[in-house]
């Protein structure tokens, strides 16, 4: 009975020697326990891996202006002023997503620019219009975007309805509905051009394919995770003296250019285009939602509802500010999930840091145009290997989505073919009114809108009476155990 008055003396004593190490403890795990996603890097690794997202996302974000400009009736300068301001406003939301404030901004790794969703509908807005066109286009948006801002509360409240059968789904499809993005890169990007699809760059693009496979396979370390980006250097190298590389953007570019707010004019309020504008940010928001459920995977860091909300929000808010500077509207870019993925980089200082650049680029021409060097068959090749890593992402995710049970692989297999109809029969919805096209020409959209409803059929609707038949059987089964 003595001995027993001595254990709690020996407990208090432990505890206050516990207690005086974890402080020690702490302060020196804090920085090893710091999440990926929240870690910096040196300046130069920095520089160079935020470098790289801009390379693989230029592409698409001047490629929506360039369409959009000479459809409405802009002179060529006013394009190239239009893409400018893409890559600035691109730059914007960003930052606005990466490092964010109060509730704005997923903080991932998350790319933003222009979205290619809004490229049809901006077209039949301002047709042969002009600048006028454009400024309708711009009041549109911000309309558009600001009541997209005030929905997002809860439009994120669906995450609920992403279970790993859908995002796995949606993951895939993101992937293979880019490869024809690459897949006309590496022809040459412009399909009336005599060279499209020439045996030159198709092997140009096939070359840097190469390129950027053995580089991953033999570099280590940092070098290895750049492969991309140097992949896209010796290809431009090797693209100079066969005569692939145009100089003439640099040579027309200036050195400094603000895009001025409402170059253009103020904005113009319609109806219809306000209407026709508020469909594609919704398309946006499922295809961002989408996104960052891929990318919260790839990274280790599940987008949940609250990540979900400041994403779609940096989204909105990202697309409301762009026109004020004339750029378009903005949601997340996929390609550039790819390359987190393919890169393991999943810091998202690096892709604020690809902002930056971004903004510097459009506030500089001439910078600009030196990445506008990069010869599409070389980025396409770069990008077969970039979408196919989203694609190969989502079929991992499908991997864990128990596909043996129930109805899942059902799900898939209705949601993939109907999601690949717009690349596998690009006419096929030919004859659907023109408004209907924003959102069945995405076969993104599509095939998460027939993956969600699907699985509400088949997951949820009767899922209490089945839960509580379980219930109840669970409860029966431990009773003769426990008899025994």
């Amino acid at each position: 009975m003595a001995a027993q008055p001595r254990f709690p003396k020996d407990a208090v004593a432990a505890d206050a020697v516990a207690a005086d190490a974890v402080p020690e403890v702490d302060a020196v795990a804090v920085p090893e326990r710091k999440h990926p996603v929240d870690r910096t890097l040196p300046p130069l690794k920095m520089f160079t891996s935020g470098l790289q997202h801009v390379a693989a996302m230029y592409a698409g974000v001047v490629a929506p202006p360039m369409i959009v400009g000479p459809a409405v009736g802009l002179s060529a300068k006013e394009t190239a002023f239009l893409m400018g301001a893409s890559l600035f406003t691109a730059g914007i939301a960003t930052l606005l997503q990466t490092l964010g404030f109060w509730k704005v901004g997923a903080r991932l790794p998350f790319v933003n620019g222009v979205s290619f969703a809004g490229v049809t509908p901006m077209i039949a807005i301002g047709k042969d219009r002009g600048a006028d066109g454009i400024t309708v286009v711009f009041g549109a948006i911000i309309v558009a975007s600001v009541l997209g801002f005030v929905l997002t509360p809860y439009f994120s409240k669906l995450v609920r309805f992403f279970p790993p059968v859908v995002t796995g789904t949606v993951i895939t499809l993101i992937g293979v509905s880019l490869l024809p993005v690459a897949f006309n890169w590496s022809q040459g990007g412009n399909p009336t051009a005599d060279s499209y699809g020439s045996m030159k760059n198709i092997g140009m693009a096939a070359l840097t394919l190469v390129i950027v496979l053995a580089l991953r396979k033999l570099l280590r370390g940092f070098l290895q995770q750049i492969a991309i980006l140097l992949g896209l250097v010796a290809g431009t190298l090797l693209a100079i003296p066969l005569g692939m590389t145009s100089f003439d953007a640099i040579k027309n570019a200036d050195p400094v250019g603000f895009p001025t707010p409402f170059h253009f004019g103020a904005p113009q309020f319609e109806i219809a285009a306000i209407v026709s504008m508020c469909i594609v940010m919704l398309v946006c928001m499922t295809e961002s939602t989408a996104d960052m459920l891929a990318l919260g995977k790839i990274v280790e860091r599940p987008a949940d509802e609250r990540i979900i909300e400041g994403g779609l929000r940096a989204d909105t808010l990202g697309s409301a500010i762009s026109p004020l500077f004339n750029g378009f509207m903005c949601s997340a870019f996929a390609q550039n999930i790819g390359l987190v993925a393919m890169t393991k980089v999943r810091s998202r200082f690096v892709v604020a840091a690809g902002g930056g650049i971004l903004i510097l680029l459009g506030l500089c021409p001439v910078a600009a145009s030196v990445i506008a060097l990069v010869p599409l068959p070389v980025l396409g090749g770069a990008g077969i290997v970039l979408f196919g890593s989203v694609a190969a992402s989502g079929i991992q995710t499908l991997a864990s989505a128990a596909l043996e049970k129930g109805e899942n692989a059902l799900i898939v297999a209705a949601s993939v073919g109907i999601g690949l109809i717009p690349i596998a029969a690009p006419d096929f919805y030919h004859a659907f009114p023109k408004d209907a096209l924003v959102v069945l020409d995405s076969g993104i959209s599509t095939g998460c809108i027939v993956a969600i409803v699907l699985n509400l059929a088949f997951n949820h609707l009767g899922k209490k009476d089945s839960s509580r038949e379980e219930q109840q059987e669970a409860t029966k089964v431990p009773a003769p155990a426990g008899a025994h």
